[in-house]
């Protein structure tokens, strides 16, 4: 039986399109985050409640192993569902993601609260609020359709599920924990991620035995959108390449 494959959207919404085929012929569960994608918000919004909630959606369809492919903060709930859940990940790919919010200083969540937050709460609609910020995600050289798939995904967002999500991704902090991660793991970086850079993804790659690490040359947050042929070309090498595939 072939392996399904998870897709863990980031904050700004699922646009896997390029993503899709290239995962053929094996199933795929692209779940959306609790809130998105027309699904209810948890009654508390948390990585452990996430995490709960993934698992019991494979269980709902038998999927007893999967191959979890996180970006950004899809990346940090991957992370918490291989660590609370390893016996159910075959294989696990970390893209565009961090093992921690920001730095250790509360007043960094704080002020990043403050400033994502701002503009709805001054009456800005998603759809505004994601035309101002999906472009500074693209790395300077991405062609003319990245941006509107992002922008687009991120406008159907509803604000309510936007605002519970922010506020969940600055609590995240697994830093002290990335060594225990057990699963193969694949981790991709954007060359120019201005949020998750190379660097950053090198260490985590350091700190997970046998992870390896492919970065992208000139792509930004959103490679999957900017670059698909490459990064569907990392994808299925590390999927093919699992015990079992």
């Amino acid at each position: 039986m072939t392996t399904t494959v998870v897709l863990l959207h980031g904050i700004g919404g699922a646009a896997w399109g390029p993503t899709l085929p290239a995962l053929a012929p094996a199933p795929v569960l692209d779940w959306p985050l609790p809130g998105y994608g027309g699904s209810a918000l948890l009654a508390e919004t948390s990585f452990a409640g996430w995490a709960a909630a993934l698992r019991t959606a494979l269980d709902a369809r038998g999927i007893v192993r999967a191959d979890v492919v996180g970006h950004s903060i899809g990346g940090m709930l991957a992370q918490e569902f291989a660590l609370a859940f390893p016996d159910r990940v075959r294989g696990l790919v970390l893209y565009g993601t961090t093992p921690a919010f920001g730095g250790r200083d509360p007043a960094f969540a704080e002020a990043f609260l403050r400033e994502r937050l701002a503009p709805l709460d001054r009456g800005v609609g998603m759809a505004a609020l994601a035309a101002e910020m999906m472009p500074a995600m693209l790395g300077p050289d991405a062609p003319p359709e990245a941006a509107p798939a992002a922008i687009a995904a991120m406008a159907a967002t509803p604000a309510e599920a936007y605002r519970a999500t922010v506020r969940c991704l600055a609590t995240f902090n697994r830093r002290d924990d990335t060594a225990r991660i057990a699963a193969p793991t694949l981790l991709i970086a954007g060359e120019k991620d201005p949020l998750a850079p190379p660097r950053t993804m090198e260490r985590m790659r350091d700190a997970i035995t046998g992870a390896r690490l492919v970065v992208l040359p000139g792509a930004g947050h959103l490679a999957h959108l900017e670059y698909p042929a490459a990064f569907n070309a990392a994808l299925r090498e590390f999927l093919r390449g699992l015990p079992g595939a």
